[in-house]
């Protein structure tokens, strides 16, 4: 059960013992009843334990869409495109005719733009691109069908934004700064930037969505190697102590919790995707992600475990040959870690479903139902029941099996 699930019954159950011992104290007679009544009011209160947070919301936002959470979340990545497009009614059969049961659909991309157009006089309008003609009508459908429907929103990489508004970015000799495929990033340390992306996460919810899943919450890959030749502004903290790998972990962090409290009256769970290494030490030093931390301020965590992004690790010389033996090590690893958390978010990592012919001279090894199936397996015989899977282009493998494993 997710974490604001817990926080929401908590809730119900203080507000019903109100209502049982009020009357309590309303028809004492005389003093020493109302005495004994209120004393014994505080001690009933007491028992019950409960610790509600004060910013905890009476009342949560309703979009008109009900939709159950599924047994346990089985979900493909759809990016606007396909969500748009023809593509859509493929993947929803896909979805109808085995046992999946959710998408992860692209509300801000990868590149910065909303893939639907807000409402006219929006302050999204300008990045807005129409791949999603109707995103209302694409959620009641699903909501026909009971597809669970998560919002993927691209936080930190964001080309759009950094070239509008530089002074949110990295710069070097003025000019924005790009990785080697040309991607801009915008800075964690900008609060302005986190606000930005609340508010579309909010949009995102308000038209339906049950869940925003965050990605690209980090700072662009090798940043310890290149912070002291960019330009930037730290924000808030500026005058910490904290030394730059402290800081960029205690920004993207102070991020996730920030959005989760925004996005509290909105009854949506908050999901944030992770580097799969991050979780085998204790904190990525240039990107800023610390695996305990994050999830600890989240209902679902989903690690990035795609075996071609490993290196030989685990004593795997080729982990992306080795699916089943790679997903199997990383959840032994996890398990360890997200059992030290009192309250730890539900796992839901990211699996391969693409070939990686980046990672050979010769044939690339192909990634078809065994070797999806083989990941699968291992996740649910270390107890991890949830999963999501990614390609890039929507051409998921035929014939799978994804029926969960007792």
């Amino acid at each position: 059960m997710m974490k604001t699930t817990q926080l929401r019954q908590k809730l119900i159950i203080l507000i019903f013992a109100g209502f049982l011992l009020a009357p309590v104290s309303l028809f004492a007679e005389d003093s020493e009843e109302m005495l004994s009544a209120s004393l014994h009011t505080q001690k009933r209160s007491a028992d019950l334990s409960l610790d509600v947070p004060s910013s905890l919301p009476l009342f949560t936002y309703q979009s008109g869409l009900n939709f159950e959470y599924p047994d346990a979340v089985r979900g493909i990545y759809v990016t606007g495109n396909s969500a748009g497009g023809s593509r859509f009614e493929k993947l929803v059969n896909l979805i109808e005719t085995t046992e999946l049961n959710s998408m992860v659909i692209d509300v801000k991309e990868d590149h910065g733009n909303l893939t639907f157009k807000p409402e006219e006089g929006s302050e999204f309008e300008d990045i807005s691109k129409n791949f999603i003609s109707d995103p209302r009508a694409m959620l009641e459908v699903l909501e026909e069908k009971q597809i669970y429907p998560i919002a993927r929103i691209v936080v930190f990489k964001d080309s759009v934004l950094a070239k509008k508004r530089p002074d949110l970015s990295f710069t070097k000799n003025g000019e924005v700064w790009v990785n080697g495929k040309g991607e801009a990033f915008v800075s964690p340390f900008q609060k302005e930037v986190w606000e930005y992306n609340v508010k579309i996460a909010k949009m995102a919810a308000e038209l339906g969505f049950k869940e925003i899943q965050f990605d690209y919450v980090r700072f662009p890959e090798g940043f310890e190697k290149r912070d002291k030749e960019l330009t930037y502004d730290l924000g808030d903290y500026k005058d910490s102590e904290m030394n730059g790998v402290k800081k960029r972990v205690e920004a993207v962090t102070d991020f996730v919790a920030y959005a989760r409290e925004e996005l509290a009256y909105y009854d949506v769970d908050v999901s944030v995707d992770i580097f799969g290494y991050s979780a085998t030490i204790k904190e990525a030093p240039g990107i800023g992600q610390n695996f305990s931390r994050i999830s600890d301020n989240v209902d679902v965590i989903s690690s990035m475990i795609y075996p071609s992004h490993w290196t030989s690790y685990f004593g795997i010389t080729n982990p992306d040959e080795e699916p089943y033996r790679l997903v199997t090590e990383y959840a032994k690893v996890e398990n360890e870690v997200l059992g030290q958390l009192e309250d730890p978010p539900v796992s839901r990592p990211w699996i391969q479903d693409f070939e990686a012919p980046w990672l050979y001279s010769g044939p690339t090894f192909q990634y078809g139902k065994a070797e999806v199936e083989a990941q699968i397996r291992a996740l649910n015989e270390n107890g991890i029941d949830e999963f999501l899977l990614w390609n890039a282009g929507n051409s998921y493998t035929e014939g799978v099996d994804y029926t969960p494993i007792n």
